[in-house]
């Protein structure tokens, strides 16, 4: 049930921690023994106590697994109180003056324990060691993935992080990680039950809860209205209220991500239930077509990225940690992301926050690649815990959507030649079917990621980890040849932070062997993710990485850079596209987990790379996208996801590099709300013109398609390019120049090209970002970029990928 946590306290200590040698204390009183205790906050892990004690190292993590670790502090109260652990990982005995409470075998389950207290206590936590017990015989499975080891992690609940060389750092996750609060019993309701719905335009927010203690009637309170509670069995009340005409809650994207505060009322108290949001969720399509949403009853192309943690060392929880990161995923237009598999369950401001941001969750069971044991009644029932506590946890909150049943353990045995009745991974969908229907039938089951195919991960059913373009090299037209229906991963690259992060790990040479310790790649594999991002720089650009790499490395990274910014952008044009049976792509992954090229689309300080601006311009709500349609002529897509209808202005332009405009059109249109348009080049011209540069009927009359949308007012919106002959990075002069200017207590940097400018980026000397980077400007083209951050007057350089000028401001 849904629990209320306002009235909670906090168990912060102080609390002090101290790594011993496994079994070295078998009970608390063996404590006195050993010295050396550091402070250590709870919430919190042993390797961020280390940290902040300043006997941590990043670059060489302290196996903690092979170890016990035990927490303590003391407890003052008097009677009966609640001890609450949100989550302990993994293996985790809790003593109180000396007596055993609790034994927990699983870092994702929370506990409750009643305690009486009379004065000062003593609290224990042993975090027994846990590659002591994952090297106890077990039970092997019909596979043993390369993903992570060792293979006895199969049985059991706890995160693979840490345990996944190739990509993750060895850093041990253990510790009281989740909050430890306490509450005294009784003057408030418990089991309580919550649950908002849609029924044809309606609101309707049901609840069921226990108050022994209400001592006359109980009213629920929601959007300004009342009800008064039914008590259908003493100390248990219950109620249907009906709101009509309530607001929705809606992805940022598609509207405002409404909620509405929830309390009930007894007596001469009130007491905050949270807050819950309004809105449906169903299934466009059948899933074996591909997984489709649609909010409310509007289809939504989901877009985003699958999660990593803000800090793979301390595992914070807390909303500070979550906050920027998740505002960065807003503001490139992020509708989804994906905590897959391989990760953990992220606290609830996490949650709380996505539902504040309007940003889609799709949720994955902590299950990857292994075959786990499902079928000892100790595993399942252990799952089937794991299941309830995520759906009551997250009740009544809006933006969690999807559920999945773990990443890639069907692929997994599929791809080693297992038959479907290996690989389907049945018995965790039904126990994941049956959880939903009890807890939260809003929401959509997805079997496992990828799954839904004649093999699991084929690309044209259900969902798929889609690295067609990318990891298998394919040229940019298989993201359509491929039929991709949703992408639940997609697009995975070694990106390159910006010069700054690089500076500050110390990686600033691709030369030198220490920065490939920072480029993922898949264990086993004799490629990795550096050489895929080599591949699309050598495809686009016509150059030889190595070669590059070796003569002159800082180009090589500014290639790079633009590469994969190209690469994101082209993919999302062709999925978003009118026509398109594409409905979701999530790139892996938003974060860097470790200093260096790894797949995030922000480095490890949560800072932009290039891909992050990519993704902000391809994944504006209101937006301009080309296809090359070959014989039938470049044809033009604009989108408006918003609820309001817009005017705009539409101009394409076909030039030479320099500007010389061979073809051009210009419409007024009105752009509905929810609505998409498309129209060829032939249409808007008027007339034949080769537009693609498939007829070949003499030399090329232009080099470059220019796309631009504009508001009726002259605001701009949306830009897309395309290049017929492809991208000419050769440096040359360009007429690049830039101004700043103050823009209120703020900073506008004015950017223009007299020729075609590719892969335009700033570079700040200080803090700060601009508001957009690595694009392209058109032939006398300007940008006017705001620039956040920068805590004064900034300073910085502008360059462009096939400028020769350096431009200071």
């Amino acid at each position: 049930m849904a629990l209320l946590r306002t009235v909670d306290r906090t168990l912060d200590g102080p609390w002090e921690m101290i790594v011993s040698g496994p079994g070295a204390c078998a009970e608390p009183g063996d404590l006195d023994t050993l010295t050396g205790f550091i402070p250590a906050p709870v919430p919190g892990t042993a390797a961020g106590a280390l940290r902040a004690a300043g006997r941590w190292s990043d670059r060489e993590p302290r196996p903690l697994h092979g170890s016990d670790i035990w927490y303590r502090t003391q407890l003052e109260g008097q009677g009966r109180e609640i001890l609450r652990f949100e989550g302990l990982a993994t293996l985790c005995e809790v003593w109180l003056d000396g007596r055993l409470l609790l034994a927990s075998r699983s870092m994702f389950l929370a506990h409750e324990v009643a305690v009486d207290l009379d004065g000062t206590h003593s609290l224990a936590l042993a975090f027994r060691s846990l590659a002591q017990d994952l090297a106890r015989p077990h039970k092997r499975g019909r596979w043993r993935p390369q993903l992570a080891t060792p293979g006895s992690l199969r049985h059991a609940r706890t995160t693979l992080l840490g345990f996944m060389p190739g990509w993750c750092p060895s850093v041990d996750a253990v510790g009281p990680y989740r909050p430890i609060t306490r509450r005294g019993e009784g003057g408030r309701p418990t089991d309580i039950d919550l649950r908002a719905s849609v029924e044809d335009g309606t609101g309707i927010l049901a609840v069921r809860l226990s108050f022994p203690d209400a001592g006359g009637p109980v009213t629920l309170h929601c959007d300004g209205r009342a009800l008064g509670l039914t008590e259908t069995a003493p100390g248990r009340f219950e109620g249907r209220l009906a709101l009509p005409g309530i607001a929705l809650w809606w992805p940022h994207t598609h509207g405002e991500p409404r909620l509405h505060a929830v309390a009930v009322e007894a007596g001469a108290a009130t007491f905050d239930l949270g807050r819950v949001g309004f809105r449906t969720i169903t299934q466009a399509r059948p899933f074996a077509e591909g997984l489709s949403l649609a909010v409310n009853g509007v289809p939504v192309f989901c877009r985003g990225a699958c999660w990593t943690p803000p800090d793979l060392v301390g595992l914070p929880g807390d909303r500070a940690a979550y906050a920027p990161l998740l505002a960065l995923a807003a503001e490139a237009g992020m509708t989804m992301l994906r905590v897959g598999g391989t990760m953990l369950y992220e606290a609830q401001p996490f949650h709380d926050l996505c539902d504040e941001f309007g940003i889609l969750v799709w949720q994955d069971l902590m299950l990857a690649n292994f075959d786990y044991p499902v079928d000892d009644p100790a595993f399942r029932t252990a799952l089937d815990s794991e299941i309830a506590h995520l759906l009551d946890r997250l009740q009544t909150s809006p933006s969690l959507c999807v559920v999945g049943g773990g990443s890639e353990v069907e692929q997994q045995a599929a791809m080693l030649g297992f038959p479907e009745s290996v690989w389907r991974a049945t018995a965790v969908e039904a126990m994941l079917r049956e959880g939903v229907a009890a807890r939260r039938p809003d929401l959509v089951v997805v079997p496992n990621s990828p799954s839904g195919g004649d093999l699991p991960f084929s690309t044209n059913a259900g969902v798929t980890h889609y690295y067609g373009v990318g990891a298998y090299g394919r040229p940019f037209e298989d993201a359509r040849r491929a039929e991709v229906r949703f992408a639940s991963e997609c697009l995975a690259f070694a990106n390159v932070p910006e010069p700054v992060a690089l500076r500050e790990a110390g990686l600033t040479d691709p030369r030198e062997p220490a920065w490939g310790l920072g480029v993922p790649r898949d264990r086993g594999a004799d490629w990795d993710f550096e050489g895929v991002r080599d591949h699309y720089v050598g495809t686009l650009y016509g150059i030889d990485p190595e070669t590059l790499r070796r003569d002159d490395p800082e180009r090589y990274l500014t290639l790079g850079r633009a590469a994969v910014a190209e690469v994101m952008e082209a993919t999302f044009a062709e999925w978003r596209r009118t026509g398109s049976i594409t409905a979701g792509g999530l790139v892996w992954l938003i974060h860097d987990v470790a200093p260096g090229a790894g797949w995030g689309v922000l480095d490890v300080a949560g800072r932009p790379k290039s891909a992050w601006y990519a993704l902000k311009r391809a994944f504006r709500p209101v937006q301009a996208v080309l296809s090359d349609e070959g014989l039938n002529g470049l044809h033009v897509h604009l989108l408006n996801e918003t609820a309001h209808g817009l005017d705009v202005a539409l101009t394409l332009t076909f030039t030479s590099a320099i500007g010389k405009v061979a073809a051009k059109a210009e419409r007024t249109l009105s752009l509905k709300p929810r609505a998409a348009v498309s129209l060829s080049s032939a249409a808007l011209l008027g007339r034949f013109f080769d537009a693609t540069v498939a007829y070949r009927f003499g030399p090329a009359a232009h080099a470059l398609a220019h796309l631009r949308l504009d508001r009726a007012d002259g605001v701009p919106l949306a830009e897309a390019f395309h290049f017929p002959a492809g991208r000419d990075a050769t440096p040359r002069e360009i007429g690049l120049s830039a101004a700043l200017d103050q823009d209120g207590d703020g900073f506008v940097l004015r950017v223009a090209a007299e020729r075609h400018a590719l892969g335009v980026h700033v570079v700040l000397d200080g803090v700060g970002r601009p508001s957009d980077n690595w694009f392209h400007l058109a032939p006398g083209g300007d940008r006017h970029l705001a620039l956040t951050g920068t805590g004064g007057r900034p300073s910085g350089m502008v360059r462009a990928v096939n400028g020769s000028e350096v431009v200071r401001f």
